[in-house]
C-alpha cells in the first residue's frame, strides 16, 4: 500500500512510477477502500454534481440566513457586475459570485460540499465550476483536479487538523486556497512540482489568519473571506505555472502553520472572543439576536 504522508511522499512516488498527483492519489483511494477507480470517480463526481447544484441555486437566492445578517450579496454583486463588468473580466465574476453563491447556500442550510470544511465551502468549487466553465473542460480533468485538492487536504490534514477552533482560520479557508490552487494548477495542466508550489505559495500568504466569527456563527467575516480567498489561489496557480518557485517547501510551510496554530491565542480561534467578534458593531448584532442569553433568561 503506498504510504504517502507528505508532500516530499508524493513527490517521490510521482517522479518514480511517473504518475500525476491525481493518479497517486486514485491508486491509493483504490487500495485503501478497496473500491475499483471507477467507484472511486463515480464519488468524487457526486461531489463535484453537489458543488454545481449548490452554485446554481445559491446564484439566484436572496435568502437570508436564520440571523439575518447574511445572504443577499452574492445577487447584489451579480447585478452590480451587469451594470459595471469587473475590471479582471467574467471569469472573474464567476470566481467571486460563485464563492458568495455557495458559502450563502450553507448559512441557508442548503447542500454543500465541505471542502475542508462548511466555513470554507465556496472557494474549491467557485474555482473549479467557473475555470471549467470558461475553458470548457470536461468531466474526467474536473474529476482529476478534485482527486488532486483532496490529496492536498489530506496531507496537510495529517499535521493541522482542519478546524478554526485548532488552528485559526488558516486551517479553515487558508487550507481550501491551497486546495483551490492545485485545482487550478492541475486544470492547466502544471506538473507535480508546480502543483506543489502553488500550494506553498498560497499556504504561506495565509499564515496566522485568525477565527473570530461575529456572534460565534459562519457568516462575518466567513462568507466574504470564501471569493477573496478564492482569488488568492488563482494568484498563487498563475505564479506557480509562471515559474515562481517557493523558496520554503510546502512541507515546511505545514510545519509552520501548524506551528502558527499552536502559537495563536485561543481568544482567536473560533471562540469569538476576540478580533472582528467583540468589536463595538459585533456586541450590538450579538445583543440583538441573542437577548435572552445575554439576560441570563
Amino acid at each position: 500500500m503506498l504510504h504517502i504522508t507528505t508532500f516530499e511522499d508524493l513527490k517521490k512516488i510521482c517522479r518514480e512510477k511517473d504518475k500525476t498527483i491525481w493518479e497517486i492519489s486514485q491508486l491509493r483511494e483504490t487500495e485503501v477502500s478497496d473500491r475499483l477507480p471507477s467507484k472511486v470517480r463515480e464519488q468524487v463526481k457526486k461531489s463535484i454534481d453537489a458543488m454545481k447544484e449548490a452554485i446554481r441555486t445559491g446564484v439566484k437566492s436572496e435568502e437570508k440566513a436564520i440571523s439575518g445578517m447574511c445572504g443577499d450579496d452574492c445577487v447584489r454583486l451579480i447585478r452590480s457586475f451587469e451594470k459595471r463588468p469587473a475590471l479582471f473580466g467574467k471569469l472573474y465574476e464567476k470566481i467571486v459570485t460563485y464563492a458568495l453563491a455557495t458559502s450563502e447556500e450553507n448559512l441557508r442550510m442548503g447542500k454543500i460540499v465541505a471542502c475542508p470544511t462548511a466555513g470554507s465551502c465556496g472557494i474549491v468549487p467557485s474555482v473549479l465550476v467557473a475555470v471549467s466553465e470558461e475553458l470548457e473542460l470536461t468531466e474526467p480533468e474536473e474529476i482529476n483536479a478534485l482527486i488532486t485538492a483532496g490529496e492536498v487536504g489530506r496531507i496537510i490534514s495529517n499535521k493541522l487538523q482542519p478546524a478554526g477552533a485548532v488552528g485559526g482560520c488558516q486551517a479553515e479557508c487558508g487550507l481550501a486556497s491551497a486546495m483551490a490552487a492545485a485545482v487550478l494548477t492541475q486544470l492547466r495542466g502544471g506538473t507535480v512540482e508546480q502543483i506543489l508550489n502553488s500550494v506553498a505559495l498560497a499556504l504561506k500568504n495565509l499564515l496566522g489568519l485568525t477565527c473570530d466569527p461575529v456572534c460565534g456563527l459562519v457568516e462575518i467575516p466567513c462568507v466574504k473571506r470564501n471569493p477573496f480567498l478564492a482569488i488568492h489561489a488563482v494568484t498563487a496557480s498563475e505564479m506557480a505555472l509562471g515559474g515562481v518557485v517557493s523558496k520554503i517547501p510546502p512541507d515546511e510551510v505545514v510545519d509552520a502553520m501548524e506551528q502558527t496554530g499552536k502559537l495563536m491565542s485561543p481568544l482567536l480561534k473560533e471562540s469569538s472572543q476576540a478580533g472582528l467578534a467583540t468589536t463595538k458593531t459585533a456586541e450590538k448584532l450579538r445583543k440583538k439576536l441573542f437577548p435572552r442569553v445575554l439576560n441570563g433568561e
